[in-house]
């Protein structure tokens, strides 16, 4: 009975350990033409850069979730006859898709400001980096 209780609670222990190293990786920007912004002038266009950067933080802080919890207390049969059976329910949500294609769509946003920026020659865009410079 030690023996099993030892190993569900390394069993737990692997569970949380592994998802705790879980990435999102590198989000590339989803294309937006500038032309999309080339009516606005420079003040309105640093305050949709300050809009869409508010965004932009605001969803790099969103935090997936635990999508189900619990633990199930069983008996099983098996090769070594009538155990009892422990299962633990841990998973992550499927939040983290979302926020990236979220985040890609809000930097490619941002890059298409700044490029438009540029173009007009708005100060506010000076030494802002776009994806890929």
């Amino acid at each position: 009975m030690k023996t099993l209780t030892a190993t569900a609670l390394l069993a737990t222990a692997g569970i949380f350990g592994l998802s705790g190293c879980a990435s999102t990786g590198n989000i590339t920007p989803q294309y937006i033409p500038p032309s999309t912004y080339q009516s606005y002038d420079c003040q309105a266009l640093n305050q949709e850069y300050i809009r869409v950067n508010s965004y932009v933080n605001a969803a790099r802080n969103e935090q997936s979730t635990l999508a189900s919890t619990g633990v199930g207390v069983g008996i099983s049969a098996g090769r070594w006859g009538i155990s009892p059976n422990i299962s633990f329910g841990v998973g992550q949500s499927n939040n983290n898709k979302a926020r990236d294609a979220k985040l890609s769509r809000l930097y490619g946003e941002r890059d298409a400001i700044i490029q438009s920026a540029r173009i007009q020659r708005c100060s506010f865009a000076n030494g802002i980096k776009i994806y890929g410079e």
